[in-house]
């Protein structure tokens, strides 16, 4: 009965969450309704026995890109007329494109009822060790059958942050270079200098 009363509570909390994350008018207030949507995401996750996904959910969504969005929109200065103008301006090209997407789904339903669609059924070759947990499982196969494509996977994202560091990178010729090893041989009194000043004068820099 428990497991009931909480997947209805989760789901109930993450369809709200999400339909506000889009009605919201205030994007930092998006960011953090959709990091609630995120929460109990996991937590449908974790009822499921799914404890990997949940676990990826916590940590890649909500503690990084969430955490990303929320300081790029709280660091921006955005401009809310603009915004209105231009989501009325490209209205009829995203209603297009939901259109074309509501088609391609209704189509796809179609098809699998009518059985022109097969999925994949499994054939126990992937399936979970007895007396193993499901990230132990993973991890299992991850690091056997798809290793290749991993390691793959992890150089090229490598190269993608190397190759945006390179790109955003950029000397300036307006300050001086750092010299660390100065730096280190400063003494105490040297580093820090105690001033007295005069009440009303302020500080001089």
């Amino acid at each position: 009965m428990i497991h009931v009363i909480a997947f209805y509570l989760f789901a109930v909390l993450t369809v709200a969450s999400g339909a506000i994350t889009i009605l919201a008018r205030n994007p930092v207030h998006s960011v953090l309704w959709l990091i609630l949507a995120f929460f109990n995401a996991a937590g449908l996750m974790v009822l499921v026995g799914a404890e990997f996904i949940a676990m990826l959910l916590v940590i890649v969504y909500v503690g990084a890109v969430a955490v990303l969005f929320l300081f790029v929109v709280m660091m921006l200065d955005i401009d809310f007329a603009e915004l209105r103008a231009g989501f009325v301006r490209y209205f009829p090209f995203g209603a297009l494109v939901a259109l074309v997407l509501l088609a391609e789904i209704v189509l796809g339903i179609g098809a699998y009822r009518a059985g022109a669609l097969h999925l994949g059924t499994p054939d126990g070759t992937a399936a979970t060790p007895v007396g193993a947990s499901n990230i132990e499982a993973i991890g299992a196969l991850l690091y056997s059958r798809y290793l290749f494509l991993f390691e793959s996977a992890g150089i090229v994202l490598l190269v993608a942050m190397i190759g945006a560091i390179v790109l955003t990178h950029r000397q300036r010729s307006d300050t001086r270079g750092q010299n660390v090893r100065k730096q280190n041989m400063r003494r105490p009194d040297e580093a820090t200098v105690n001033v007295r000043p005069e009440v009303g004068k302020g500080v001089q820099l």
